[in-house]
């Protein structure tokens, strides 16, 4: 994999960290340049979040065709997926299969977790440090560690005095775990909670889900994929792949071009209605044009969901409790629904609005509202992740000026194009902050990114350059272009993870690029072409 420096630690030529999606397409992109790469993944096999999160009822929210790979025109007509929202069993099944006929098992290092990372400007090399103890020098560093990784600590008092099965939907067991005869409590009801909550149901003797906040779902209408859709859409992948690269969001859809406060009641309801029943999770959003933009024509859409929710669970005053008021819909990630407000109907079902009845505390027995205590015998913890910058700040990054990144973020995420951060040179982030990431079809962003970091690299090595560094002006540019294209939206209006409002204490920034996967795109590939403006790309490689 590497050779071995006079220091004691083996050296190879760029050091990945994480073997889900974004990680392995990396490794393949830089073994193509005939580099020696070593990839650490913490977990006990690849896949990354589809490893990880195996929880009941686990699926992606973007059509199955739509989220896997485009760089191998062979590997989309050799895979069938079975349904149009695959499963999490599924996607593993995929990427194993990736993993597998490309050969890139071979430098992935399973069971390894990056504890630190420090730059030397004198060799200008990364020393990047794991958990077993090993040490590597590297000379390019690429965090492709998840934008939702890294899970939330539940925060909530007694949490570790209960003594009955404690979960997290984050970090599910591998072996099967039995609700059979078991009162269960699910705490969180983002779109982990969502998708459990439906498959918890048909097991458990009882279930109570404790929410604090309600979420907008929509339903999934998943279903098995026939042979001759399948079919058709193989027969145009090559333009449909294309379509995806030159998309707003990475998923091919007709944009809406009129105001929902143009348009008469009927006239939105029934697009309303066309949409609730697409089973896309921005069916809604690709209504009309000012959905995330107008707080008036998004109470339509707010309301039309809740006259759903209403619709579909028999208790009013359990149905009035799941329905979201206090935010805007999609200015908090929507949920795909197989199932979930459905299941408030059945008898062993119960709701718990902390709103109304707040947690005190975590009992051995159970869990302790202001109302009453729940005894149990597994909670559930659906409470998410610290997202974007959590699996990056989690490694104890130091860049060139001996400053760690944990040091330069503490007011929040600082970064030219969601790339790289000035002062810490070599160092790539796929799927990171201030990027499309969250806000697009991953599937699409992380090939975009992986793709650019791949020709930056060549780029260096075939001019025989030894690093390339974001400039600060460029940096604090691209911030104040992120923040200024969020504050035209809804979105920092909602106290959401997109915001960072979920982890205490994190910095209350806008963590994604609203300007679309399209958009951003071109700025990169302009940065590209005009020599990496934004960025210093400096030293000789014969230095070394």
């Amino acid at each position: 994999m590497g050779t071995t420096t006079a220091a004691g630690a083996d050296r190879v030529d760029a050091v990945v960290v994480g073997a889900g999606l974004s990680g392995l397409y990396q490794l393949y992109r830089l073994r193509a340049l005939g580099l020696r790469v070593a990839v650490f993944e913490a977990g006990e096999d690849i896949g990354g979040t589809w490893y990880w999160n195996r929880y009941p009822g686990a699926r992606c929210d973007v059509e199955s065709m739509s989220y896997s790979y485009s760089f191998s025109p062979e590997l989309d007509q050799e895979w069938e997926w079975s349904e149009r929202y695959a499963s999490q069993p599924e996607i593993l099944r995929y990427i194993h299969h990736v993993a597998d006929r490309f050969g890139l098992r071979g430098d992935v290092t399973l069971r390894t977790r990056v504890t630190s990372a420090a730059y030397d400007g004198t060799t200008h090399t990364w020393r990047v440090s794991t958990d077993t103890g090993r040490t590597v020098t590297t000379r390019f560093l690429v965090l492709a560690s998840g934008c939702m990784s890294a899970p939330k600590d539940p925060g909530i008092p007694g949490q570790n005095s209960f003594t009955g099965e404690v979960l997290h939907t984050a970090r599910w067991p591998s072996e099967e775990v039995s609700f059979t005869g078991k009162r269960v409590a699910v705490i969180g009801t983002g779109c982990s909670g969502v998708q459990a909550v439906p498959v918890i149901a048909e097991r458990a003797a009882a279930l109570t889900v404790f929410q604090r906040t309600p979420a907008y779902a929509l339903p999934a209408h998943n279903r098995p994929l026939l042979g001759a859709e399948t079919a058709e859409l193989k027969a145009r992948y090559p333009q449909f792949r294309q379509a995806q690269r030159l998309s707003r969001g990475g998923t091919v859809f007709e944009p809406p071009t009129g105001s929902a406060l143009a348009a008469d009641e009927a006239e939105r309801t029934a697009a309303y209605e066309a949409a609730w029943g697409s089973g896309l999770l921005s069916g809604l959003l690709r209504t009309y044009t000012d959905i995330l933009t107008d707080e008036k024509a998004n109470a339509t859409v707010a309301e039309f969901v809740r006259s759903k929710i209403r619709s579909i669970i028999d208790d009013a005053e359990t149905a009035e409790a799941l329905s979201p008021r206090t935010f805007p819909f999609a200015t908090k990630r929507p949920c795909l629904d197989t199932g979930y407000y459905a299941a408030y109907n059945l008898p062993h079902v119960m709701l718990v609005d902390l709103r109304a009845t707040p947690i005190e505390t975590i009992t051995p027995r159970g869990i302790l509202t202001t109302e009453e205590e729940h005894a149990l015998d597994t909670i559930v913890f659906a409470t998410g992740f610290d997202a974007l910058t959590g699996s990056q700040l989690a490694i104890d990054i130091v860049g060139s000026a001996g400053v760690s990144l944990r040091e330069k973020w503490a007011d929040g995420p600082r970064n030219h194009l969601g790339l790289m951060s000035a002062g810490f040179p070599n160092l790539f982030t796929v799927l990171g902050p201030l990027s499309p990431s969250v806000l697009s079809n991953i599937a699409v962003s992380l090939e975009q990114q992986v793709e650019w970091i791949t020709d930056c690299i060549a780029h260096l090595i075939g001019r025989g350059l030894t690093e390339i560094d974001a400039t600060p002006e460029a940096e604090e540019a691209w911030g104040a272009h992120v923040a200024e294209l969020a504050d035209r939206t809804l979105y920092p209006t909602a106290e959401s993870w997109y915001m960072g409002s979920n982890v205490p204490g994190k910095p209350k920034v806008f963590l994604a690029y609203t300007g679309g996967l399209d958009r951003y795109r071109a700025v990169c590939d302009a940065a590209a072409r005009n020599g990496y403006s934004g960025f210093v790309l400096s030293g000789d490689a014969r230095e070394r």
